[in-house]
């Protein structure tokens, strides 16, 4: 049975994992499976940056893939970045099998706020399905209420929405129905 895996990559909050795993689950149609955390990413730190390497976490999620997984998304609450960006709120393979998201700086004690959980747990949600969206093939989308809709800070994933617009619904149905009539996976290019 295909599943997404979820894994915890270093210290974060089980409840919140469980929460973004359950909408995940009904948004792709997947089943999604908890994996044993993994530990902090440190082999992915840059101390230059005191950030750490998002391209390098993807790889370590790749390895921890197990077939049976359709996708697989890690959550961490280290600051991820890519060499051409100061930071990512998150990074996934287009139309592959792996995608992250950071909470560093969706959570409100960044920007020097009182934690608030609830928060947190929304935009996390946002992410996840931005990133597992592009692994399903999803680009960014031209509607701001949309998940799939390009975030480049954090006001951006608050004017988003939790649940995939109708235009990339039906582009992921489409997917969708191909991979179960055997054509492979959703987002494979074919």
């Amino acid at each position: 049975m295909n599943t997404i895996g979820m894994v915890a990559v270093g210290p974060v909050d089980p409840p919140l994992v469980k929460a973004i795993g359950e909408h995940l689950s009904r948004t792709f149609h997947l089943p999604v499976t908890i994996l044993e955390p993994a530990p902090e990413p440190v082999f992915a730190y840059d101390e230059r940056r005191g950030q750490y390497s998002s391209v390098l976490v993807l790889r370590s999620l790749l390895e921890r893939a197990h077939p049976a997984m359709a996708r697989i998304l890690g959550v961490t609450a280290k600051d991820l970045f890519i060499p051409m960006l100061s930071f990512v709120l998150g990074q996934a393979q287009l139309n592959g099998r792996v995608a992250v998201i950071s909470l560093a700086r969706l959570q409100q004690q960044f920007y020097g706020f009182p934690p608030d959980p609830e928060l947190l747990r929304a935009r996390a949600i946002k992410e996840a399905v931005h990133e597992v969206g592009h692994t399903f093939g999803l680009t960014h989308c031209a509607n701001v209420r949309c998940p799939m809709s390009l975030s480049n800070n954090v006001q951006h994933v608050d004017t988003k929405g939790p649940v995939l617009c109708t235009a990339c619904t039906t582009v992921f149905n489409e997917q969708f129905d191909h991979w179960r009539a055997g054509d492979g996976p959703p987002g494979a290019a074919g």
